[in-house]
């Protein structure tokens, strides 16, 4: 059972929008946009959160990634990747503008079951470890913590997440084994430390 948000869900989601697109092909580019504005705004939000490590700083990051693609929904070609659109929206914004003034390092985070970041279920204790994993995967390095959220949980592949964050596709191998590596000592530590305070 994966602990963050489901990875196939998502991958759904975005080939369902792709679909009624090319089912529509008279649709304007503004009433396309718009509408993968409302399919994938969440998904945005979360790149918007992985980039910057606050909030706020994503509600920021989304607005201005709906402004400017509504402004630029003329120079749409293709209705089939609106999804990497906006996501590369997101990015050049975070680095072209509010990251100078804004955040330059990831604070932890209170994860929420509104903000839709971790799989919910029944099981409380799932929920609890579920939720200090993102905390833990937010305090991983700008680079790492972006290809993380781009492949685990919004379901991209190697190759689209590279074309994505424009690195070659061995980066984001590397990057994601150092997350993992990372990721697995931590969860390692904490799991000998409860062991130390039950005594056993």
């Amino acid at each position: 059972m994966s602990v963050l948000a489901p990875r196939a869900q998502s991958v759904k989601s975005k080939h369902t929008q792709v679909e009624i697109y090319s089912m529509s092909p008279d649709i304007s580019s503004e009433q396309a946009v718009r509408g993968a504005i409302q399919t994938h705004s969440k998904r945005v939000w979360r790149f918007g959160l992985a980039l910057s490590g606050a909030s706020d700083v994503a509600d920021d990051l989304l607005q201005s990634t709906c402004l400017r693609a509504l402004e630029r929904h003329h120079q749409v070609t293709s209705y089939d990747r609106l999804d990497s659109w906006l996501m590369t929206i997101c990015r050049s914004i975070w680095l072209n503008e509010v990251r100078a003034r804004s955040v330059r390092k990831a604070q932890a985070l209170s994860v929420t079951p509104e903000a839709e970041l971790v799989a919910t279920g029944p099981d409380s204790e799932t929920n609890i470890f579920a939720a200090e994993v993102f905390t833990q995967v937010m305090e991983l390095p700008e680079a790492q913590r972006e290809t993380v959220m781009l492949v685990f949980v919004e379901g991209y592949s190697y190759r689209e997440a590279a074309a994505l964050l424009e690195v070659p596709i061995g980066t984001i191998m590397s990057r994601l084994s150092n997350a993992r590596q990372k990721l697995k000592n931590v969860m390692q530590h904490d799991a000998a430390d409860t062991v130390r305070r039950s005594g056993k």
